[in-house]
């Protein structure tokens, strides 16, 4: 049985639920090559943004994905998306995938905030025990700010994806495990309290 996509609102943004009425407001920022480089499946068309949109809502009606979009509440605007995949209430397991940004919004600390509110809802809503993550090898941006949030790196697939260019990708793989959560929350809510707190003269 499916369960239903929640909002989860925090200061910055908001996750709302993905739905088809947001694609018009994704199309007018989806086409940016950037955003897709280390992506298995980029999206430069409307029928490539279509099948993505097709994919999460598959996902979503069988119970295995939850996608969301990501709002700037700051003038209510559409600046990513999100999901979790591969999600299994009986092994009380997800992945963390399918991430992204507009790069005018990286290192922007809005990151670690979608993180903290999706982490929270895995641990503490729907009670799983582990939350994975994996990036394309070459995507250091991505490893270093999977350590950051103190996910443990657990390995690498190799030769796990042929990407859109026929080039080979490695999965290097992280992990969030339940006994890992206290911390990692920690670490999140000091970083987020640390960029709202003015600048001391």
């Amino acid at each position: 049985m499916a369960i239903e996509t929640p909002v989860l609102d925090g200061t910055k943004v908001r996750l709302e639920p993905l739905t088809e009425a947001h694609l018009s407001a994704i199309e007018r920022i989806a086409y940016d090559d950037r955003i897709w480089r280390y992506m298995t499946v980029p999206v430069k068309t409307q029928d490539d943004l279509r099948q993505w949109m097709e994919a999460a809502m598959q996902g979503k009606a069988v119970g295995t994905t939850l996608p969301w979009v990501t709002i700037l509440k700051d003038g209510n605007r559409v600046i990513g998306s999100t999901r979790f995949a591969d999600l299994d209430l009986t092994h009380r397991t997800v992945e963390l995938g399918y991430t992204w940004l507009l790069p005018e919004y990286h290192g922007a600390g809005l990151n670690p905030e979608v993180k903290l509110l999706q982490l929270t809802y895995a641990f503490e809503e729907l009670k799983l025990n582990r939350v994975a993550l994996k990036t394309h090898h070459e995507n250091l941006q991505s490893q270093a700010a999977m350590r950051k949030l103190g996910a443990i790196e657990e390995g690498t697939f190799r030769n796990h994806y042929i990407m859109a260019d026929g080039t080979q990708r490695h999965s290097v793989w992280f992990s969030i495990i339940r006994e890992d959560w206290p911390q990692v929350r920690s670490r999140l809510e000091e970083r987020l309290q640390r960029e709202r707190s003015p600048t001391s003269a």
